[in-house]
């Protein structure tokens, strides 16, 4: 498929694969949509398609600093039972250990819960920084959230 061209200024063209395609000029929201309706979460950390504020008040941005230097113990009792959406939304805006079910585990930030999923910011130790992150609920075993 060959690309139709706009020309935005004089004797400058922009490629424009779809007429009309969100973000491209046809007059229709921007794309990707922004988590601004319910069940969507942002798809990207703010300033790249998120929004700076969940609309509460709460910054959706990384924490300003590295998470607990612990590493807090599995609760005796914890089932593999599928992680509530309900249970885990308390933790929003919180530090948040997160055990997943292939035994990998690690602190997060979560900024959206979802249905199905959440949103938010994985700390990397290696690179010791926050990277914003999403994952399926089915995927974790278990969480504790500080």
């Amino acid at each position: 498929m060959y690309p139709f061209y706009r020309q935005i200024l004089p004797g400058v063209q922009q490629p424009e694969f779809f007429p009309g395609f969100p973000g491209m000029g046809g007059g229709f929201p921007s794309f990707p949509p922004t988590g601004t309706g319910p069940g969507f979460p942002p798809f990207g950390p703010p300033g790249i398609g998120g929004s700076p504020s969940d609309g509460f008040g709460q910054q959706q941005g990384p924490p300003s600093g590295p998470p607990p230097s612990f590493i807090p113990q599995e609760s005796p009792g914890v089932g593999t039972f599928a992680v509530d959406p309900g249970g885990i939304r308390r933790c929003l805006h919180r530090f948040t250990f997160i055990r997943l079910t292939n035994g990998r585990s690690f602190w997060y930030f979560p900024v959206f819960v979802g249905q199905r999923s959440i949103a938010g910011w994985r700390w990397r130790p290696r690179q010791n920084r926050w990277e914003y992150f999403g994952i399926d609920l089915n995927r974790i075993s278990s969480f504790s959230c500080f």
